[in-house]
Order: structure tokens, then sequence, then C-alpha cells
């Protein structure tokens, strides 16, 4: 699922391609079983235009000052993909914004998992919804209280959106892997150095991710991501990659690198 650096990405796109542009219509391809706004909300944004994005953890928002706005989530396989009049349309294009002259706006979700939603605020829907802090946001101490205050496993600690909003499944894994905790030890049993480090690792994973644009070409080969297989080689320590269930999810972490003290 596409976490905080690459809904990262796909809001720097809408902002460098699709801002500023008059809404003259608006194109729905499939859509059964979907959460998409409706006609009379569609009907809404004719003639508005976006005039800036924001992210907040998963959530990609697009709007201006008066409103309204829409806030995306990319579900699984979601993505908006910027195109111009002329060019071949995504696949599996749910929904399409069409601007005045050439250039569109396609939500592209091929397994029907994503959504957007016609809100008027992003700030009052973020505390709404209960999200926690943006992951490049929160502070240590906040990021110790939240996290070290948690009796649960840290990887499901990490992946809690009302705790920290942002870091899913990879990220979590890659940012214990460099902090060398396991992802099934509690939280609450973790020492301040051990969340120091954490907050430190994840801030390092996340802020790469963010320099190379969601670009996985730059991930370097001495991350588990390159080797996130059961029974691969640990690049660091050469040991063997393991795979266990925390909280309902794979996780891949080192055991040698990664003991559960």
């Amino acid at each position: 699922m596409p976490e905080l650096p690459e809904c990262e990405a796909n809001r720097r796109r809408v902002e460098d391609h699709c801002l500023n542009r008059t809404i003259e219509a608006i194109e729905m391809g499939e859509t059964s079983h979907m959460d998409l706004p409706g006609d009379n909300a569609r009907g809404q944004l004719m003639g508005r235009q976006f005039t800036e994005t924001r992210r907040h953890g998963k959530e990609i928002f697009a709007g201006s000052k008066t409103g309204p706005w829409i806030t995306v989530s990319l579900g699984m396989t979601g993505s908006l993909r910027p195109y111009d009049a002329g060019e071949a349309a995504p696949d599996y294009a749910r929904m399409t914004f069409v601007f005045e002259g050439d250039r569109r706006l396609a939500f592209r979700c091929p397994r029907k998992l994503g959504w957007i939603r016609m809100i008027d605020d992003p700030d009052d829907w973020i505390a709404k919804t209960g999200l926690g802090p943006d992951a490049m946001d929160i502070d240590r101490e906040n990021f110790r209280s939240v996290i070290g205050g948690t009796r649960g496993a840290v990887k499901s600690a990490l992946m809690a959106q009302k705790k920290i909003a942002g870091i899913g499944n990879l990220w979590s894994d890659e940012a214990l892997f460099h902090a060398g905790i396991a992802p099934d030890v509690r939280a609450d049993r973790l020492s301040q150095t051990q969340l120091d480090l954490l907050f430190d690792k994840m801030r390092e994973v996340l802020g790469l991710l963010l320099d190379a644009n969601a670009d996985y070409n730059h991930i370097p080969n001495s991350w588990i991501f390159p080797h996130r297989d059961e029974g691969a080689s640990c690049p660091r320590c050469g040991g063997t990659i393991a795979r266990k269930r925390v909280g309902g999810r794979s996780a891949y972490y080192c055991p040698g690198c990664q003991p559960r003290t």
C-alpha cells in the first residue's frame, strides 16, 4: 500500500501539473463498490480550481482557501496521473478531472480500494478522523510518548494511523531493521535510547525516500527492502531474513541484527 513517501510523490505530481486550472468536467470510469463523490458533490467542483495541495500521512488533499477540497486515499494500488488530451488515458481510471485546455488528472485505482471524498477543510477532516501527527512532523518527545506508551508490538504501533500517520508495512520494517529492533517486541518495553534511535531511523528512511521522490531505484542495497524475502541473506550480517505475522501483517526482519531482547 502506498505510504507517506509514495503519497507525497503523487501530491507533487498534482502540484506540478494541475494547479490553477479551471475544472470543466469530471469523467467517471467503472466505479462499482467505490467511495467516490456523487453527482451533486462533483457539481460543486465545476468551474473551480485546485490552487494548493497538502499531504497528511497517507492522505492527499487538493483544493483552495475557499474550498471545497478533495481528499484522496490511494488504497493498495491507486495513483494520481496527470496527462494531456491526445495522450493515452491511464487504464483503470475511475475518476478524471478535465481542466481547461488539454490537461487531465486521472485517479487510477485497479483494485478499487482507494477513495476520493469531498471535504470543507483538511484540518477539520484530520481532527474528525482522528489521524495522528504526520510521521515527518511528529517531534521526538511526542514519538517517545506515543510509541513508548503502547503495550502492543512496536511494528503495529508504528503502523497505527491514529498514533502516527503515514507509515505502513514496508517502511515500518525498514525503520526497525536500521534501529536493530525486533518487530514484535512490546513498544512499552523499549528504552528511551531505543525509542530515540527508532525515531532517528524512521526519519532517515522516510527522508531518503522523499528525496528520491519514492523512486525505488535509489534505495541502497544495504536496506532490507531489496532483500525482503524469507530466506534471503541479510545485507548487514549475512544472516537469514525471517518472516513472521505481527498484528496480522507480514514482518520481514533479521533475527541476528534485530534480537528480541
